[in-house]
């Protein structure tokens, strides 16, 4: 008699048995319960607080969870602290960037295990291994560039190379493509086919739903702390996972104009060969009160360049003008006076100050407006803007006066905007306003931006999301190598009578198409 073996399930690499995490009274992971496997891309699909970087920095020894057991390769494991979780091999690369500015490539991805000669680091080896590593994961990167003078994508993929600089079997990535182009994301997407065809297993966080489908093996979802469900991709819908992550059907991520927008006949905001050598070259353009002006560009395109030139930061040759009346933008504070406000892309180091409260962090440009001649905040106004604030974007958090720090990337990023808000600005300028931010929250940021734009207010929205970018803009300006190269009308009036494709847009940006 033959006996047929069945083949028997795969040994998970790391397995997570009922994980909770409490920090005080408030429970942040409930009982969650997990299994990854070797060889395979595991997406950890949830909305901004939904208890998915908490559980990474359980694996990653940053916290020691409250109750429940981790498994690797089949042995109980603890992780005391980062360097233990390092040793067992575990790489994290964190949404937010950990690096000092001040040091070199290779100082940055080698730092703790630098190579040594005779006690000291040997900076020659140091710098061939950096590049070398550089090299084989397609990251076209001088190893010896200081980080300063890199871009903030170019930052993100030397953060890829220092979580790799270590040989690892479970490599975590936390939103690996926020600030990343789609050629460099690319380059990600084989850094990641090659480390899984090695063995290793990847973790990978992401609210972009269409790389989420295109990447992964598995997909877990969490919500309120809690684990939903796994489901392997091909089993599985953008529609029922969103559902699944929100508890309720979205039938429209991008909201509707209530209305339809009719253009005032006279722009509010008017720039003429705006100039600053090396930055941006010859940028026109004009934008009208009540109307979304997306500005799309691969990176190192210049437009946030040109987005801080319009808020003060700079001095650039050129013309701006509001209603008619010639701007000279020394500083922000300037530009905040004539009704500038700008919401910039590094909500951690350039939008909010992490260690006061949400109610400093709202009111925080709107002090000059509202203080008194000695200094003194007006606190009514405080209590008030901050109640709306917390209202108005659904922000969650324990009450007005917990840390900015202590929020999630979603929720930090509504008091951004909040901290704006107060000045009812006649021109706002968000400059990757969605990025790291669930589909929950992106629809709630969304819902805003219209509601902006119906009373009046002119928004330049620039964005790395192509489909957020059509979306939601009434025009759509494309810059490729610091310059305009073409200017779309997104919804078929002026001067295009076809819907545009994502395929045209990027036919611009690439360079495929010049005129």
């Amino acid at each position: 008699m033959n006996t047929v073996l069945k083949p028997r399930d795969p040994v998970p690499l790391l397995e997570l048995r009922g994980i909770a995490k409490s920090f005080g009274q408030v429970e942040a992971i409930k009982d969650v319960s997990l299994s990854i496997l070797p060889g395979r891309v595991h997406t950890l699909l949830g909305e901004n607080g939904a208890g998915k970087s908490t559980l990474m920095k359980i694996l990653a020894g940053v916290h020691a969870p409250t109750r429940g057991e981790i498994f690797l390769n089949g042995s109980l494991a603890t992780f005391a602290n980062p360097g233990e979780s390092q040793k067992a091999g575990i790489a994290i690369i964190y949404q937010e960037l950990s690096l000092a500015k001040n040091l070199s490539v290779a100082e940055n991805m080698f730092a703790g295990h630098e190579p040594r000669r005779f006690g000291v680091v040997d900076f020659k080896r140091l710098y061939v291994q950096a590049q070398t590593l550089l090299d084989s994961l397609g990251i076209d990167i001088d190893a010896t560039a200081p980080v300063s003078r890199l871009s903030m994508a170019q930052r993100q993929l030397v953060e890829i190379g220092k979580a790799l600089s270590r040989d690892a079997s479970l490599v975590i990535m936390d939103e690996p493509t926020s600030s990343l182009s789609d050629r460099e994301a690319e380059i990600l997407f084989h850094i990641v086919t090659k480390l899984t065809a090695k063995g290793a297993a990847v973790v990978y966080i992401s609210h972009r739903m269409d790389e989420i489908m295109r990447i992964s093996d598995d997909i877990s979802v969490m919500r309120d702390g809690r684990y939903i469900a796994t489901l392997q991709k091909d089993e599985t819908t953008i529609a029922t996972l969103i559902a699944m992550m929100v508890g309720r059907e979205m039938s429209d991520v991008y909201p509707r104009r209530e209305t339809h927008y009719v253009r005032p006949p006279q722009p509010l905001l008017t720039v003429s060969h705006l100039t600053l050598p090396g930055q941006f070259e010859d940028i026109s353009f004009e934008i009208h009160a009540g109307e979304i002006l997306g500005f799309f560009g691969l990176i190192g395109a210049g437009r946030s360049d040109v987005m801080k030139a319009l808020f003060g930061i700079g001095r650039p040759g050129g013309e701006i003008t509001m209603s008619g009346k010639r701007l000279k933008l020394r500083n922000p504070a300037h530009a905040i006076r004539e009704g500038i406000a700008f919401v910039t892309e590094d909500r951690k180091h350039e939008g909010l100050v992490l260690m006061h409260s949400i109610a400093h962090n709202v009111t925080m440009a709107s002090f000059e407006e509202h203080g008194s001649r000695f200094g003194i905040l007006n606190r009514r106004f405080e209590r008030d803007e901050t109640a709306n604030a917390i209202t108005r974007m659904n922000i969650r958090a324990s009450g007005p006066f917990q840390a900015v720090g202590n929020l999630s990337g979603g929720n930090q990023q509504k008091v951004v905007f909040s901290k704006w808000l107060a000045l009812k600005p006649k021109v706002l300028i968000l400059d990757e306003p969605t990025r790291g931010v669930d589909v929950g929250a992106k629809f709630e940021i969304y819902r805003v931006i219209r509601e902006l734009a119906a009373t009046g207010t002119a928004i330049i929205l620039v964005s790395s999301e192509l489909p957020e970018a059509l979306a939601m803009s009434d025009r759509l300006v494309v810059m490729r190598e610091k310059r305009i190269v073409h200017e779309f009308d997104a919804h078929g009036e002026l001067p295009i009578t076809q819907p545009i494709t994502q395929e045209e847009v990027m036919s611009y940006a690439t360079g495929a198409k010049t005129a």
